[in-house]
Parts: structure tokens; C-alpha cells; sequence
């Protein structure tokens, strides 16, 4: 499912017009972002929680040289699955 069945779907379901719709999930998504960036976590009970993690600086190699290089401390999104979301999935 791309975003616009996405937005098809919501507007279906809720009897919301597409525009409505489409306006909710861009606002939802610019504001998991907007608070995942600040450090903070935003969690759904049931479905799951976004989450700004770490990586640790590390060595790593160059694929063509062999030679080491250093791999930068690095911050990244992280999405864990609520227990419900993980239930329905597993098919129980």
C-alpha cells in the first residue's frame, strides 16, 4: 500500500473527503517527526512507538581497499511494534 491507497482507505473507512484525509496523515507524520527529531518518543498503545536511537562510532572497512576507516556516531528513527500490532501480524 503506497500513500495515496493509504489516504483512499482512511477516507473510506471514516467518511472523511480525501483532502481531510490526506491533511491528517501529512500533520501526523510532521509531527512524529518534529518530536522523534527533538529526542523525544511518541507512543501509540496498541500499534507502537516511534523512537530516536544511536549507533556507537565503529571501524569498519572499505569494501575495494581493505583499508580501515572509522564510521561516525550516527542517530537514526526506530519504530518497535506494539503488542497488539505484533499479535495481529503473527495471525492469533
Amino acid at each position: 500500500m503506497n500513500k495515496a491507497e493509504l489516504i483512499d482507505a482512511i477516507a473510506k473507512k471514516t467518511q472523511l473527503k480525501k483532502k481531510d484525509a490526506e491533511l491528517f496523515l501529512a500533520e501526523f507524520m510532521k509531527t512524529v517527526k518534529e518530536t522523534v527529531k527533538k529526542g523525544q518518543s511518541v507512543q501509540l498503545i496498541g500499534f507502537g512507538t516511534f523512537s530516536q536511537a544511536q549507533r556507537a562510532a565503529r571501524k569498519g572497512r572499505n569494501p575495494r581497499t581493505g583499508a580501515e576507516i572509522k564510521i561516525p556516531a550516527t542517530k537514526y528513527p526506530k519504530f518497535t511494534p506494539g503488542s497488539d500490532f505484533k499479535t495481529m501480524v503473527k495471525g492469533k
